[in-house]
């Protein structure tokens, strides 16, 4: 099955063609932001993190930040940093290089200052919004695309309709030799045996466990208990009652597709084995997202039960909902109503074909809602007290 996207330097496809304009640091982002404002096309991060880190979140701040500018969704990139910024801009700009496209940087200190480095910054990142203007869509197999999964503001109907569709469209991807993502190590405990049972390979499977022992130790060690904080108190509103509830919901994402491997977060897919993975993230909707898309995703696919505007800088996402009220309460921002299954006795397999050519036509260029609405969330996961 063949998608039309843009052809990377290194032989990836994107699905979109953006400009990134990137900030080391929240002491560099106002900056990169103005040059954004000023370059059509460009598109900046709200990066909030760089400045003062210890350095596991220092590290896991710049891995997030490179795996933005090196996805395929992104055409060039332009680096802003401050100069003492604990990510130096030089070097997350050679990272980013290695994939071959046209990547600059510039040090607001060296520049002299905001307005000149805005004025540097829009001289740098013209001639690259007009050599991306002049790319075109070539056509591609749909085995080239990384599809992230998520869900947020869950209720019941999330795991008995909106999940289960998004499970169908993601082995209909794998088993078209693409890559899916499921997320949330906090949505899949009481959950994780049965996932567990799908790794063919004994050190994916122990790794994926692994993390997920990672994340309870760590509230633990704080004096914390994850069930205070999950299921959410929208997600009781909504009629969730425990974690282990919420993660039998959650799991019905990630098919019926054995699973190829565990990544931390914001690590790379690997490129030369496609097929359906476990990623670390949190159970907040935008760092785990986030991570999926430094990851290599260029699509997203979001199951929200209560409703959710959500969207990213880089990578449409698709939004899809079990239950008939949200859908009739947030036209503007769900895309598909799921809920048909319940209310309408609609089958899964239905609403996953509806789902999956929603997927084609958007990879293909047509705008979700969120990208419609001009959603471009951001946030990046902190190893130090967040779950």
């Amino acid at each position: 099955m063949k998608i039309k996207a843009y052809r990377r330097e290194n032989g990836r496809y994107g699905i979109r063609n953006h400009l990134l304009i990137m900030p080391t640091s929240v002491c560099a982002a106002t900056t990169a932001e103005r040059i954004a404002e000023q370059v059509p096309g460009a598109v900046s991060i709200p990066n909030q993190h760089g400045c003062c880190q210890i350095s596991s979140d220092l590290a896991l701040t710049q891995k997030t930040i490179v795996g933005f500018g090196r996805n395929a969704n992104v055409g060039a990139v332009l680096v802003v940093g401050l100069g003492c910024d604990g990510i130096q801009a030089d070097a997350a700009a050679a990272e980013v290089a290695e994939t071959g496209k046209p990547v600059a940087h510039i040090v607001i200190q060296d520049c002299g200052g905001t307005l000149k480095a805005i004025a540097r910054g829009v001289e740098l990142a013209a001639p690259m919004a007009r050599k991306l203007s002049m790319q075109t869509r070539e056509e591609c197999d749909i085995s080239e695309l990384i599809m992230g999964l998520e869900c947020g503001g869950s209720d019941p109907t999330s795991g008995l309709a909106s999940n289960p569709t998004i499970g169908y469209a993601s082995t209909r991807l794998v088993d078209y030799g693409g890559s899916s993502i499921l997320s949330e190590t906090t949505e899949v405990i009481g959950a994780e045996h049965l996932l567990a049972a799908r790794f063919a390979d004994p050190e994916q499977r122990e790794k994926f466990l692994g993390l997920v022992r990672a994340v309870e130790d760590r509230a633990i060690s704080l004096g914390e208990d994850l069930r205070s904080g999950q299921p959410t108190p929208g997600n009781k509103a909504g009629g969730l009652s425990t974690i282990e509830e919420k993660s039998l919901g959650c799991m019905y994402k990630a098919g019926a597709s054995p699973f190829s491997g565990a990544l931390n977060y914001a690590e790379e897919v690997p490129g030369d084995a496609h097929g359906l993975y476990f990623m670390d993230t949190p159970g907040q909707d935008i760092d785990s997202i986030t991570g999926m898309i430094a990851g290599g995703a260029q699509l997203i696919i979001f199951s929200t039960g209560r409703g959710t505007p959500t969207g990213s800088p880089i990578a449409p996402v698709i939004k899809i909902t079990g239950n008939p009220e949200t859908f009739e309460k947030m036209p503007d921002n769900i895309d598909i109503n799921a809920g048909r299954i319940i209310s309408a006795g609609a089958a899964v397999e239905q609403l996953g074909e509806e789902l999956f050519e929603m997927m084609l036509d958007v990879c293909n260029g047509a705008l979700t809602k969120a990208e419609s609405l001009g959603h471009r969330e951001f946030g990046i996961y902190k190893l130090t007290g967040t779950f």
